[in-house]
C-alpha cells in the first residue's frame, strides 16, 4: 500500500501537469476580465463553519466529510468546497468594509468521501468565483456568463445551461409544506436517503438520482408556481439579461442543486460527455449565507467547476492538446575534461533568462542526443576539446539539422536573435 496512491486521488505526472497549467492560466485570464481577485483560504478550516454554512441535511455534511480532532480536541474538516471559507474569510477581515460588490476566485483542492467516477475523486479540484455585497439579478447573470464564455472559450460549444429559482425565506417555506403534504402519501416509494430527507429538509428529494425517486416527484408541485411578486421579479430579470447578451437557456424546476445555502437563483452548465455526472458547473444565489456563518447580512453569488471534470470533457473531445514544452538548449559534452566549461556555459545561458539543460547520466554522444531530443531542446551546443582551444562552439539547430560554428563570446546574442526569448 506504501506505493499506491489512497483511493479516489490521484497523481498529477509532469506530461499531465501542462494541461492543468494550461487551464489555470486560461482561468485566470477570465477572472482578470471579469475583475476578480484571488483568494486562498486554509485547506481544512473549523467542522462547525460546514455545518453552519453547507447546511446539516446535505449529503457532504451527513456523509461525505473528513473530519478529524486535532490534538487540541477541535473538530476540523478539510475543505469539501469554496464558498463557506471565502465567507468565513470575508467576515473574520472584514471585507465587506471594502468597496462593493468583492469579486474573489479561487483554485483550490477539495475533498469528499463519495465512490470515485468518471471525472470525480475524493480529492478533487475546482475553480470558483464568489460576488459579495450585491442583490442585483445582474450579478446572477454576470456570474452564468462568465462560466459560459470561459467553456465556450475552451472549445465547448454543445453546452445545456439549466436555470431555477429557489425562491427565498418568505416563499420558500410555503413551497416545503407544499411539497412536504404532496409527498406524505408517496414517502414509502422513495428511497431510504430520501425518506430521511422527507422530515429534514423535502428539497433535497428534487436532487436525488435514483430512478424510483424520480418517477416519485416527476408530478410533484413547481417552486415557480409559489414564488413571492419579488422572487418572481427577480427570476424575470435573471432570463430578461440571459436572453440580452444572447446566452440559450432552460428553465429547469428540479434543478436544487447540492448545498442548502442556495436561494434564488441556481444554475447548473450540463456536458452530455460525463454520464451520470454529467454537471461541468454548478451554482447560484445564497444571499443568507454570510449570515449563517455569523457575519451581517452580505447577499452573494458564485460558482463552482470541477477541473478533473472539465478535463475529462476536453480530452474526449480531443480540445486539449497541449504542445509539449521544450527547452532552448542542450548542451552535449564530448569528453569529460569538457563537462566543467559545458557546465559553467550551463549556468550562463540560464543566468540570461533562456532554459537550457546538460547531461548528468555520463551517456555517449548519440544517447545524449536523443535526451535532447526527449527534451525536446531548440538548439544543442557541442563542447568538447577542439571547441576549447579554438573558442568557438558548434551549434545545431535541432528543427533544420543545420550547423554552424559561433564565438564563444557572440553566443548570448546568437541565441538571443534566434530563440527571441530572455534577456541577454
Amino acid at each position: 500500500m506504501l506505493t499506491k496512491a489512497p483511493r479516489g486521488t490521484k497523481d498529477i505526472l509532469p506530461d499531465e501537469v501542462e494541461k492543468w497549467q494550461f487551464l489555470e492560466r486560461e482561468f485566470r485570464k477570465i477572472c482578470d476580465i471579469f475583475g476578480y481577485k484571488e483568494i486562498r483560504t486554509p485547506t481544512f478550516e473549523h467542522t462547525e463553519l460546514f455545518l453552519r454554512g453547507v447546511g446539516e441535511t446535505t449529503d457532504i455534511v451527513e456523509k461525505e466529510m473528513y473530519t478529524f480532532q486535532d490534538k487540541s480536541g477541535r473538530s476540523l474538516t478539510l475543505k469539501p468546497e469554496g464558498t463557506a471559507a471565502c465567507a468565513r474569510a470575508l467576515i473574520e477581515h472584514k471585507l465587506y468594509n471594502q468597496s462593493l460588490p468583492l469579486k474573489l476566485y479561487y483554485i483550490i483542492p477539495g475533498f469528499r468521501y463519495e465512490r470515485p467516477q468518471a471525472g470525480r475523486l475524493r480529492e478533487f479540484h475546482q475553480f470558483g468565483i464568489e460576488v459579495f455585497g450585491s442583490e442585483n439579478p445582474a450579478v446572477d447573470v454576470e456570474v452564468i456568463g462568465m462560466a459560459v464564455k470561459f467553456l465556450k472559450g475552451l472549445g465547448l460549444e454543445d453546452l445545456d445551461l439549466r436555470v431555477n429559482t429557489l425562491g427565498c425565506s418568505n416563499c420558500r417555506p410555503v413551497y416545503k409544506k407544499v411539497l412536504h403534504e404532496y409527498l406524505s402519501s408517496k414517502k414509502e416509494k422513495l428511497c431510504d436517503t430520501c425518506k430521511v430527507r422527507y422530515e429534514k429538509n423535502p428539497l433535497r428529494i428534487l436532487d436525488c438520482k435514483n430512478d424510483e425517486c424520480k418517477k416519485v416527484i416527476q408530478d410533484s408541485p413547481k417552486i415557480l408556481d409559489y414564488l413571492c411578486e419579488d422572487c418572481k421579479g427577480h427570476f424575470t430579470k435573471v432570463k430578461k439579461l440571459l436572453s440580452a447578451i444572447q446566452i440559450e437557456y432552460t428553465v429547469d424546476p428540479m434543478i436544487v442543486r447540492g448545498l442548502d445555502y442556495y436561494t434564488r437563483t441556481v444554475f447548473e452548465i450540463i456536458s452530455t460527455d460525463l454520464g451520470a455526472q454529467n454537471t461541468l458547473c454548478g451554482g447560484g444565489r445564497y444571499d443568507g449565507l454570510v449570515e449563517e456563518c455569523g457575519g451581517p447580512h452580505i447577499p452573494a453569488a458564485g460558482f463552482g467547476m470541477g477541473i478533473e471534470r472539465l478535463i475529462y470533457v476536453l480530452e474526449s473531445k480531443g480540445l486539449l492538446s497541449i504542445p509539449k514544452k521544450g527547452i532552448d538548449v542542450f548542451i552535449a559534452v564530448l569528453d569529460d575534461e569538457s563537462f566543467e566549461t559545458g557546465y559553467k556555459l550551463l549556468f550562463d545561458i540560464r543566468e540570461k533568462g533562456l532554459s537550457a539543460d546538460i547531461d548528468y547520466m555520463n551517456r555517449s554522444l548519440k544517447g545524449q542526443m536523443k535526451y535532447a531530443d526527449k527534451l525536446a531542446a531548440k538548439y544543442t551546443i557541442f563542447i568538447g576539446e577542439d571547441e576549447i582551444k579554438s573558442n568557438f562552439l558548434t551549434v545545431k539547430d535541432l528543427s533544420t539539422g543545420e550547423q554552424q560554428k559561433i564565438g564563444m563570446n557572440e553566443i548570448y546574442e546568437f541565441l538571443y536573435k534566434n530563440i527571441r526569448k530572455g534577456c541577454c
